[in-house]
């Protein structure tokens, strides 16, 4: 069976040989992981560091709309968001230093991708053409994952077929949690073959675990190495649909796991917390724990994401704050 990693072959190559692997990995200190998570959470950021890390947030952000009552309207504002985040501070013929009180500027950057269902692809595509802001899409029976295989993978081809860059897949939990890993491996193998196009613009590949599931750390460190083995261009906490979603301490347990598996294979994956991101705090919080667990190679859009709806208002507050000097309401950025 085809890996990303040969160095692991044996380790898939059978269920009771991926089983072994994967219980063989060292057991998560709980105790240990949490307090260093609390303690690289309580660096303080001076005002200049702060403004690079609020910017560098935003350009890490896939603003998602994954709702029933999404509508074209809907995803073309967001489009329109994505692209130009401060409407109100900055437009093609107006600077941010050209309003009354403020100091000299840059627009704010562009967000990393728009994230939306596979329905929606195209109308994300078209209003994103040529932006370099990325079309992401839900896949796989989004977000419970109980379909067949046949259905999971024509959901990915769909969302690849209008023109997706990324895909965000969910791993079959139950399978997962009775211990059947080669068919979650399997599964990820699959999808990530529908992911190529025969011109070779490949979308890129995000697993996703739901975390709040999976019940462990160990378990989640499990199915971080079962993602990376089996493809994925990131691993990912969570769909943002259950009660826990990216924590601090979660995040820095995958983020070991990418760690240790480039420094094991030469090959490195991205990572994206998502849900319960929402504040400017909150992440660059997580901005620290990438850079003190997995280091400065992870701290750019194309390895490091936020999964995130309300969390790129919140950061044009707090932008527009140490720029002017003055703490806008909500009434200053759009209403999603």
């Amino acid at each position: 069976m085809p890996t990303t990693a040969p160095a692991f072959a044996d380790a898939t190559a059978s269920d009771s040989a991926l089983r072994r692997f994967l219980h063989g990995l060292p057991g998560v200190d709980a105790v240990g992981l949490e307090a260093r998570a609390a303690s690289l959470g309580t660096r303080s950021i001076k005002t200049t560091a702060k403004a690079y890390a609020i910017d560098l947030a935003i350009s890490m952000i896939d603003l998602t709309t994954l709702e029933g009552a999404d509508t074209p309207g809907k995803v073309r504002a967001l489009a329109a968001k994505a692209l130009n985040p401060e409407p109100l501070r900055y437009t093609p013929h107006r600077l941010a230093s050209d309003l009354p009180g403020a100091e000299p500027d840059r627009p704010a950057p562009r967000t990393a991708a728009l994230c939306v269902y596979p329905d929606m692809v195209p109308t994300a595509v078209a209003a994103l053409a040529g932006s370099g802001v990325k079309v992401a899409s839900v896949a796989t029976a989004f977000p419970a994952g109980r379909a067949a295989l046949d259905v999971k993978l024509a959901d990915v081809r769909d969302a690849v077929a209008a023109g997706a860059d990324e895909i965000d897949m969910v791993i079959d939990r139950g399978a997962f949690l009775s211990g059947r890993y080669l068919k979650v491996y399997e599964e990820i193998l699959a999808v990530k073959a529908e992911c190529a196009r025969p011109e070779g613009t490949d979308a890129r590949l995000k697993v996703i675990f739901e975390t709040g599931e999976l019940s462990t750390y160990d378990n989640i460190r499990r199915a971080s190495w079962l993602g990376m083995l089996a493809g994925a261009d990131f691993i990912k906490t969570s769909t943002g649909k259950v009660s826990t979603n990216a924590t601090p301490a979660n995040t820095l347990l995958m983020l070991e796991a990418v760690r240790d598996f480039r420094t094991q294979t030469g090959v490195q994956i991205g990572v994206k917390p998502a849900g319960g991101i929402r504040t400017s705090k909150d992440a660059i919080k997580f901005l620290v724990l990438v850079n003190e667990t997995a280091g400065e190679d992870w701290l750019d859009n194309h390895w490091f994401r936020f999964g995130a709806s309300s969390l790129l208002n919140d950061l044009l507050m707090q932008r527009q704050k140490l720029s002017t000097g003055r703490y806008s309401g909500p009434d200053y950025v759009t209403v999603d």
